[in-house]
């Protein structure tokens, strides 16, 4: 638990935020680059001394630069890493989704999601998948309720914690 100072009568108020390593979420890393030949390579190597795995990468690139998202096993050692390499990235919150059993399994959390009208910005697969599982990251529309109905529809959801763990079992 977190705590701030009161603004006026000079108390601490304790607050708690609202992310946690038990909270449906992972956070993905969006690192700025230019484009240029050997900067992925760059990035990537700042983990290689590393036992943080990266989980999932992918490249949104244009003619001068590029965005490489990625999911770290580690997340807060990963933003002291980047931090040290003065690369610029922020954070952003994913669901990470187990694919269900089935002939379908991407149809099935497309489906799930269009009922609730929920709009899918991107998705990629992840590379580890948490205890060796087939899943899918997903940035989307609206994640409290994504992550609500995805739950109530029966999909296994993700969490920091579940990557954390994997650590243990390599």
């Amino acid at each position: 638990m977190s705590q701030e100072h009161g603004e006026d009568s000079g108390t601490i108020t304790p607050y708690a935020t609202a992310r946690g390593r038990d909270w449906p979420s992972v956070r993905q890393f969006n690192v700025f680059v230019e484009n240029r030949v050997g900067n992925l390579l760059s990035v990537v190597r700042h983990f290689e001394t590393t036992d943080i795995r990266i989980v999932s990468i992918t490249v949104v690139d244009s003619a001068d630069c590029a965005i490489i998202r990625m999911v770290l096993s580690n997340p807060e050692r990963a933003v002291e890493i980047l931090e040290r390499a003065r690369l610029p990235f922020t954070e952003s919150d994913l669901l990470v989704v187990q694919l269900p059993e089935g002939v379908r399994p991407l149809l099935d959390i497309c489906k799930a999601l269009l009922g609730a009208e929920i709009s899918i910005h991107y998705a990629y697969p992840l590379l580890i998948g948490p205890r060796g599982c087939a899943a899918l990251a997903l940035h989307v529309e609206d994640h409290e309720t994504a992550a609500a109905v995805l739950a109530r529809l029966g999909f296994t959801l993700f969490t920091e914690n579940d990557l954390h763990i994997d650590e243990d079992l390599t």
